[in-house]
């Protein structure tokens, strides 16, 4: 909850941050640590408006637009793969095509997701890498979630994610689509990721589109 100053903790560093902007219903606050702009708790989306949103998306596995769209993500990621590579698709959504792209090339897939595939028992095992296509913007608590990963992923594996970035906007924060969705409450910069890259010691490739690629030390 942010204080009467115009301050909020970063859920990300714990930084304090400023306000920086409000977008359609919320208020968005910028960390001058990490660079990460985010909601504060109290203006959150509800679990049901969260499904609620989420049940719009299409993600149909078949659909040849949806499948480049998440080539973004699977070219890089799984060019770095050995066969037979396992890993884990986190915020799979209603249709797991990204996990189904991984299985068909090679590399089996899991899929988990909160709402729609909340098997927690996948959280319980270790991967050859872990996918992450427009989920970590949903994030209440980045940094808890980006520590679960570096669990989820043996050493030596990736973590590959795929998140719109709002240095790379093409339009003003507040006008921009990302920062308009009630769901995305977390949005991040190339410097919020390069701050990862230091505290956690991971080096890290950028592609295009949003792209990150990290890999576990071993």
């Amino acid at each position: 909850m942010s204080d009467k100053s115009g301050h909020s903790p970063c859920p990300l560093c714990g930084g304090t941050a400023e306000h920086f902007a409000r977008a359609w219903k919320h208020d968005w606050f910028q960390c001058p640590q990490c660079a990460l702009r985010f909601v504060p708790p109290d203006q959150r989306p509800s679990p049901g408006d969260e499904k609620a949103r989420y049940d719009t998306h299409q993600n149909d596995p078949g659909n040849a637009g949806y499948r480049s769209f998440l080539n973004r993500l699977f070219q890089p990621l799984s060019s770095k793969l050995e066969s037979g590579a396992s890993g884990l698709d986190f915020g799979s959504g209603p249709e797991p095509a990204l996990a189904q792209m991984f299985t068909d090339a090679g590399f089996p897939c899991e899929a988990y997701d909160i709402f729609y595939a909340p098997k927690t028992e996948l959280l319980e095992r270790e991967y050859d890498f872990l996918a992450c296509s427009e989920t970590i913007e949903h994030f209440f608590r980045p940094r808890e979630e980006f520590e679960r990963f570096l669990k989820l992923v043996r050493p030596g594996g990736w973590i590959g994610i795929m998140t719109q970035l709002y240095d790379e906007a093409a339009k003003p924060f507040d006008q921009w689509f990302y920062a308009n969705d009630i769901t995305h409450v977390c949005i991040f910069a190339r410097a919020t990721f390069q701050w990862l890259e230091k505290q956690y010691g991971l080096p890290a490739e950028y592609h295009p589109g949003g792209v990150i690629l990290f890999q576990k030390r071993v």
